[in-house]
């Protein structure tokens, strides 16, 4: 059994927001009873449903940000990677939070295991429309435009961004949505690593197949609602787990979530 300190939790999709308080509550209670338990613990983009800039201060952002500082000051290293939906979070926030922030994509050592981090959608190449917008407000140009505007106006920007999303998404065939294989292997191959871990299309699973004759893993983390879906990792390998706030609390170790393995 691995020592609590010696694991590495991953996260993602939490689609934070004011609206969504049980995601909150779950979010927090997942760092004061399991996140100062692990030695690092990664979130790999949409963490927030949406980020307008890091001059914007709300309660959610203070809470937020509070809860992280104190897990770093426990000797936890924080790291985080931007999504499709807070891609503008920046060295403002990750400052006043505690957190180191990654590109996308990042390569690491997992417990000698060369892992390849991302948040997930510039894997989903079969959605050109989306692939075209995500060239256009990841570029420096438009972020210039957008964050030179008031908070106000790109509040509502944001908005009409995300109906507009979500529009286009409910005439979206779910394949189209998902990860194109063959995208997934030349990442892969061309970073040079045997295990790939991302977030975004929240369909958590494990996907074992052969790689140039050798056998590779993709983990996809889920998204939060009324359970968050955790990629616990240690010597002994991963698991994919279940937390939720209904997990008794005492004296639970990480590896006895309700496993989702599959």
């Amino acid at each position: 059994m691995d020592s609590d300190h010696q694991l590495t939790l991953f996260i993602s999709d939490l689609h934070l927001e004011a609206d969504r308080p049980e995601v909150i509550e779950l979010f927090l209670s997942f760092l004061h009873h399991y996140g100062q338990r692990a030695s690092k613990l990664y979130i790999l983009g949409d963490f927030f449903e949406v980020w307008i800039g890091d001059d914007v201060d709300t309660p959610l952002i203070r809470q937020v940000s509070e809860a992280l500082r104190a897990l770093a000051g426990s000797d936890v290293s924080v790291y985080l990677m931007v999504g499709n939906r807070d891609f503008l979070i920046g060295d403002r926030f990750a400052s006043a939070s505690g957190c180191e922030l990654l590109p996308d994509p990042t390569l690491i050592d997992l417990y000698g295991t060369p892992t390849l981090l991302l948040h997930g959608d510039s894997l989903c190449i079969d959605d050109s429309e989306y692939q075209a917008f995500r060239r256009q407000v990841r570029g420096a140009a438009w972020q210039r435009r957008f964050l030179s505007q008031p908070i106000e106006a790109r509040a509502g920007i944001a908005r009409d961004l995300r109906e507009k999303s979500q529009e286009r998404s409910r005439d979206k065939s779910q394949a189209i949505m998902d990860v194109h294989q063959g995208k997934v292997e030349r990442v892969m191959r061309d970073r040079g690593v045997t295990q790939l871990i991302h977030g975004h299309t929240h369909r958590p699973a494990c996907h074992t197949f052969n790689l140039d004759n050798e056998p590779v893993q993709r983990w996809v983390l889920g998204d939060w609602n009324d359970s968050a879906k955790v990629l616990v990792c240690g010597p002994q390998g991963n698991r994919l787990l279940d937390f939720s706030t209904d997990i008794p609390r005492t004296n639970v170790n990480p590896y006895e979530f309700q496993s989702t393995d599959p």
